[in-house]
């Protein structure tokens, strides 16, 4: 599982001119799902989300985390994430999960989040979305559960 994290201010998605998730400040998480994806993979990028430590504390220092400060999620499906542009001009999409078991760990990473109390907004899953957002910072953080970078 690969996500792109950012830290905002606000952000939001929209489908067909419609909004369907809007947070102000938070994470926006841009999720990717590997075809050997389990839930171990899930429950370590929740984890790792949650608590990673990038909202600055009172000396200005990265020292809290989501829950720290009572942050809301934004979560938008993204399969291009796994797109392997190594050869050719073309991006391979081999390694991106089939829209069934992504789907599946989209929703279970989302739930999961819920359940630990985390206010989650999202994107429609396959849908053609806009994104917008205000990074603040800026902060954008890599993370993968394959440990690949």
């Amino acid at each position: 599982m690969r996500a792109v994290v950012q830290r905002v201010s606000t952000a939001q998605v929209e489908v067909d001119q419609q909004t369907t998730g809007a947070i102000a400040e938070g994470l926006l998480v841009l999720l990717g799902v590997h075809r050997a994806d389990t839930e171990k993979d899930l429950t370590w990028m929740v984890e790792k989300i949650q608590h990673l430590r990038i909202f600055e504390d009172d000396q200005g220092l990265m020292n809290r985390s989501l829950t720290d400060i009572k942050g809301e999620l934004l979560v938008v499906s993204q399969f291009t994430l796994y797109g392997d542009c190594r050869k050719g001009r073309r991006p391979s999409w081999n390694e991106a999960a089939p829209p069934e078991l992504a789907r599946s760990l989209y929703d279970q990473f989302i739930d999961c989040c819920r359940l630990r109390g985390i206010p989650v907004q999202a994107g429609v899953f396959q849908a053609m979305m806009q994104v917008s957002l205000t990074n603040s910072g800026p902060v954008t953080i890599l993370l993968d559960s394959h440990k690949t970078f």
